[in-house]
């Protein structure tokens, strides 16, 4: 009951003074908004960008030429280039090998492409992909309405293809797909399916895209026009890493790789792409953090003078108080409260207006609302440390006032 007592007198003399109390709060308020408005915004960023690049299915990695990200300077694409392309026999050798995976395939692409259908077009951004049928569930393409490709579709470089939502939304908008037939640079192919909607990419639309047979694929564009994609799904989760390390040895014993010297082929999964992004943004964090230590410091001095002033204030009622039995600890708990009081409704304010405008910040580039339920923590965790490190000097001369000197003071 103490503590209850004292929580409540802490409440009444904050309520008592709402001007001191709101200007006091200010700069909790200031420096718990500058990191959850940045945190908010990471986090709707790092959300849309998961949902955006999640395109492989789960347990699934990506051997490829080239990296995803290539920042050795101006001249890294030059030394990427001269790499060997990844070819179709690459691939035959490692799916005989890497007995362990669930499926590995093998995809090869062409971009900027027209998709035309009577006297309708798409833009010229459309993808063509060329795939066996085990990439097709390693891209987790999963048929909206139509079939899926065969076989046989394989074995006889059938003119068929999948197609994307665009392709659909542009050229197909008062005509049912399924059976018709679409031209891509001047080839005729049929329409057996239709893909289900990808996860948008910052409000952009990511179905911009058709596929192929890769027999159908190469016949047009040829076999060697481009570095084949292979993609690998693991049993389980738990031997995903196992099946990358295997599938990195085999690679290197496919391509003739020198012990000691650079794979000549780059690994992509959506955990490795996730985990560069919260590379990027880590300084981001961490620069925000300390902008808000900085802040949270010079408030917490602010409010242990503010609770100096009011200590000096109310000497008399202290001595009051003492005099009719209050102790030591009654009085330090009550001034203690009354400064994390402050700094956790300071932090509240800060944490409502850093996700309010955080998300209108966010909503500009399209990015799926979120907040930083852990940032939301740590804010209010800094706000408590705050309050008992600055309010326990304060309480303490409070509580060691002499009953007898308080009761003269005027």
């Amino acid at each position: 009951m103490k503590i209850v007592q004292a929580l409540q007198l802490s409440i009444q003399s904050l309520r008592g003074n709402r001007l001191r109390t709101m200007l006091t709060v200010l700069g909790v308020v200031v420096g718990i908004f500058s990191i959850i408005v940045i945190m908010t915004v990471i986090t709707m960023l790092q959300s849309s960008i998961e949902n955006g690049v999640s395109q492989l299915n789960k347990n699934t990695f990506q051997i490829q030429k080239f990296p995803v990200v290539m920042g050795d300077g101006p001249g890294s694409r030059d030394k990427y280039r001269n790499r060997k392309d990844l070819t179709l026999e690459d691939y035959d050798r490692l799916k005989e090998l890497l007995t362990m995976a669930k499926y590995i395939g093998a995809e090869q692409w062409q971009f900027g492409k027209v998709v035309k259908f009577g006297n309708q077009q798409t833009n010229p951004n459309i993808q063509v992909a060329g795939v066996n049928l085990d990439a097709v569930k390693t891209n987790n393409w999963n048929i909206d309405y139509g079939r899926e490709l065969r076989e046989t579709d394989l074995q006889y470089s059938s003119d068929v293809c999948l197609i994307g939502g665009e392709v659909v939304a542009k050229v197909f908008s008062k005509v049912f797909p399924i059976g018709q037939t679409i031209r891509v640079d001047g080839h005729p192919f049929q329409v057996i399916g239709v893909i289900e909607k990808q996860p948008q990419l910052f409000g952009e639309s990511r179905d911009n895209y058709i596929v192929m047979p890769i027999t159908t694929f190469q016949g047009i564009y040829g076999r060697r026009n481009s570095s084949i994609n292979i993609t690998v799904t693991s049993e389980s989760k738990e031997n995903y890493d196992a099946t990358i390390e295997a599938a990195i040895g085999y690679m290197r014993t496919i391509r003739k790789v020198e012990a000691g010297k650079d794979n000549d082929f780059d690994i992509f999964s959506n955990e490795s792409l996730m985990s560069m992004i919260n590379n990027m943004t880590d300084g981001v964090k961490i620069g925000a953090l300390a902008v808000s230590v900085i802040a949270l410091l010079a408030a917490g001095v602010g409010i242990m003078n503010i609770m100096l002033v009011s200590v000096t204030e109310r000497t008399r009622e202290i001595g009051i108080r003492k005099a009719i039995g209050a102790r030591k600890s009654n009085i330090l708990l009550q001034f203690l409260f009354e400064a994390v009081i402050l700094c956790f409704f300071g932090g509240i304010i800060g944490i409502m207006l850093g996700i309010g405008i955080g998300n209108l910040a966010g909503s500009f580039l399209n990015a799926q609302a979120a907040i930083p339920y852990n940032w939301v923590l740590i804010g209010l965790s800094l706000c408590v440390v705050v309050g008992i490190i600055f309010g326990t000097y304060p309480a303490y001369k409070a509580s060691n006032l002499d009953p007898i000197e308080a009761l003269r003071y005027e």
